[in-house]
């Protein structure tokens, strides 16, 4: 009975009337990937399994370049502490000249916490072997003094307090290093002539924001600083008999020892020259900008408050640093006497 009934079913298939779908099909995504096909075996890429971390000198390399050439601004933020740390501990096996080579351009990053680091970083670095690269420093640091944005500003004159701090004779004489960087604070701070002859500045009417205030207290500082580096005169060393003869006849201990004579290098202007001295500094800023930086001083003391406190400082670090100053014909001696 069983065997009919399955004969009967199976001829009753012939005569079922199959059911079809009309309309069209829904339309795929166009993220959508087919999965049906089946594979006997997965080749994965090469890959290098080992149970020991890479070599210390590899991770800082590693990090260098994330530092200098990843997009993403944690990664750069996070590569610069790892840097930071190890530096601290002693550990630069690419040495401080390929550190600030690939480093310095960050001083314009657009990242305020990058910025940040970055400045720790350089903290840790031994002022003996800064001090060589002075030009290439400074030149980084101006470019983010006169940018447009405020924050990479300050920052950038952060950098430039720690140059001071660590490379001051090398900031001031290296080439650029006095009329270049007097030339971006005049820019910094708003102190030009206009075409007319007459005279400008960044500030208008008004009191200034508080977040502006802090700002323009700093720039004072930091130009005050700068001045009182450039313009005093240097320490006298204790008297060696012997130092005729040791100038003479001993090898220099400094890299570049003549590179102020310039005898092979491309023919500089006033604002690329070497001022190796003060008295050669206090020429050229006679000249220059002492007038132009007194009349903006006397224009910052009337904004009262903290900028003024700050710009009577400067004042100050002006006269102490113009204070065995002769005039030349270019100085009109009746201006400075108004001025002072």
């Amino acid at each position: 009975m069983g065997s009919s009934t399955k004969k009967k079913k199976e001829k009753a298939k012939d005569f079922q009337k199959p059911k079809f779908k009309v309309g069209k099909a829904k339309a795929k995504p166009s993220n959508f990937t087919d999965t049906s096909f089946k594979a006997k075996s997965i080749v994965m890429g090469q890959q290098n399994l080992s149970t020991e971390a890479p070599e210390t000198s590899a991770q800082f390399r590693h990090s260098l370049s994330l530092a200098s050439n990843s997009r993403s601004e944690k990664q750069r933020k996070e590569a610069l502490a790892n840097l930071t740390t190890q530096v601290a501990s002693g550990n630069n096996p690419v040495g401080t000249a390929t550190l600030l080579a690939r480093l310095l351009p960050l001083i314009s990053d657009p990242c305020g916490p990058v910025r940040t680091q970055l400045l720790k970083l350089f903290r840790q670095l031994p002022g003996d072997e800064v001090r060589n690269h002075a030009e290439r420093c400074i030149m980084y640091v101006r470019a983010g003094m006169t940018h447009l944005s405020v924050d990479i500003s300050n920052d950038a004159l952060s950098a430039l307090e720690w140059l001071l701090d660590v490379a001051e004779d090398e900031i001031v004489s290296c080439p650029g290093g006095w009329a270049k960087t007097l030339s971006s604070f005049c820019a910094l701070m708003g102190w030009s002539v206009s075409a007319t002859g007459g005279w400008s500045a960044a500030p208008k009417g008004g009191s200034l924001k508080t977040k502006d205030a802090q700002s323009r207290v700093r720039q004072l500082a930091i130009l005050a600083k700068f001045l009182t580096a450039g313009l005093e005169a240097e320490a006298v060393a204790t008297r060696n008999p012997n130092a005729h003869w040791d100038g003479m006849y001993r090898v220099p201990r400094v890299p570049q020892p003549f590179a102020y004579l310039n005898l092979f290098g491309s023919r500089r202007d006033e604002e690329a020259e070497m001022y190796i001295d003060n008295e050669s500094r206090q020429r050229v800023f006679g000249r220059r900008f002492l007038i132009l930086f007194s009349r903006g001083v006397e224009h910052t003391k009337k904004e009262g408050g903290a900028v003024g406190r700050s710009a009577s400082a400067l004042e100050q670090s002006l006269k102490d640093g113009m204070a065995g100053f002769e005039p030349s014909s270019a100085v009109d001696p009746q201006d400075l006497l108004d001025l002072w």
